[in-house]
């Protein structure tokens, strides 16, 4: 039996370590064929060594000859790329049937456009192809015949919840509305005076959900819910005024379809991103995930509530930026970017963060985004803009 062949784009972060997990639960259905970091060489080196891939790529052409250097001595049967075209390389390989696209930001664009052109069946864990490059991607996706499976845990509910045979991209019958659930982060019930004190130790501290420090800080301010909004409306081909946002603090239901019949479906589960990893590998069918069972009785109780404007600006803007449409989300996905870098590295505070986007989103002028180099030069421009702000004078904390 053919193992089916899968390239991890972004291995070392949380949803590239879980997807290994997955496939090492299923070594008769799954092997790494290529696995991909930025400049994590240790990191590399320990998962090259569990799970002997053919390609090994390092975004950063000093980390890749570190790692070469090092692979020489302990499987020299390992190719190592670097750059790119690297990445790129990887997610067109012949062997790999499926595409774990994970790599965080802007960075992922270019090589999930790459699987998608190669006809791949694409975990999408990237929201940044979707929301900086949306129709571009999603033309990709329908003209080579690619297979798009949503791995976002609220994307992934969502899809399980659509009728039977549903495929990414196409507006669903009968649906009336898409309920996405959010936790709220860790500063749901924190005074609004006080967010301005916000350390990034505390910003990465979610409650519910283990993630990287980006997506950590996404989350408390909720930008993360804003491009995930965006994702939700290409993924399922519905307008932004049909999705609530949700505020759900346990984070066991994922997400919620609503149908004109009056039926609200849900899909529950622990929080662990395994669960829809393990169900994009294996659509439509399903396989052990290593996730424990739910235990509802322990859970007792389940939370809604209104997400509150003043504390969570960020989403704010992004509605704004899908509204505007063509490279708008390419610009707010860019300056948060750049935001909440300068944020962990501490010289803003955690109330900048929609400053130097609502600043870039001004600052910036929108164009259409029908090529795909309009798309990196105003991804380029607003990364410009949004370091200016924060180094020159216009640059103020506030709170």
């Amino acid at each position: 039996m053919n193992r089916c062949g899968v390239t991890v784009l972004g291995a070392t972060g949380s949803i590239g370590l879980s997807t290994l997990d997955v496939i090492a639960r299923h070594p008769q259905k799954y092997r790494a064929v290529a696995l991909t970091a930025h400049r994590d060489v240790e990191g590399m080196l320990r998962l090259c060594r569990l799970h002997h891939p053919e390609y090994a790529v390092m975004a950063d052409a000093d980390a890749a000859q570190q790692l070469a250097a090092q692979l020489r001595r302990v499987d020299g049967d390992i190719e190592v790329l670097a750059g790119e075209a690297g990445l790129v390389q990887v997610a067109e390989l012949t062997q790999a049937d499926q595409v774990m696209a994970a790599i965080v930001g802007a960075a992922g664009l270019l090589p999930t456009l790459a699987a998608a052109r190669a006809s791949k069946r694409i975990l999408l864990a990237n929201k940044e192809a979707l929301v900086m490059s949306g129709a571009l991607f999603m033309n990709e996706v329908h003209n080579s015949g690619a297979e798009l499976l949503p791995v976002d845990s609220e994307h992934n509910a969502i899809f399980q919840c659509m009728p039977s045979g549903y495929r990414a991209g196409r507006e669903a019958a009968a649906i009336r509305r898409i309920l996405l659930t959010a936790s709220g982060g860790p500063f749901r019930d924190y005074p609004l005076e006080k967010l301005s004190r916000v350390t990034p130790a505390e910003a990465c501290a979610h409650p519910n959900w283990e993630m990287g420090r980006k997506i950590s800080v996404d989350s408390a301010t909720m930008m993360n819910k804003g491009l995930e909004l965006i994702e939700a409306c290409w993924l399922f081909a519905v307008p932004a005024q049909r999705i609530q946002v949700v505020l759900h603090p346990q984070s066991v239901i994922h997400s919620m379809v609503d149908y004109l019949d009056g039926s609200v479906l849900a899909q529950l589960g622990n929080p662990d991103m395994r669960t829809p990893i393990a169900h994009a590998l294996a659509w439509p069918e399903r396989i052990e995930s290593g996730v424990d069972a739910l235990d509802i009785f322990r859970i007792a109780r389940l939370d809604f509530e209104a997400p509150d404007p003043a504390r969570y600006p960020c989403l704010r803007l992004a509605c704004e930026a899908w509204e505007l449409g063509g490279t708008t989300p390419a610009i707010l996905n860019a300056a948060n970017e750049v935001a909440v870098s300068i944020f962990l590295e501490g010289r803003i505070p955690f109330t900048g963060i929609s400053q130097v986007i609502e600043h870039t989103l001004g600052a910036v002028a929108a164009e259409p985004a029908d090529t795909l180099q309009r798309v990196l030069d105003a991804n380029a421009q607003a990364r410009f803009v949004a370091t200016q702000f924060v180094c020159g004078q216009g640059w103020r904390s506030g709170t």
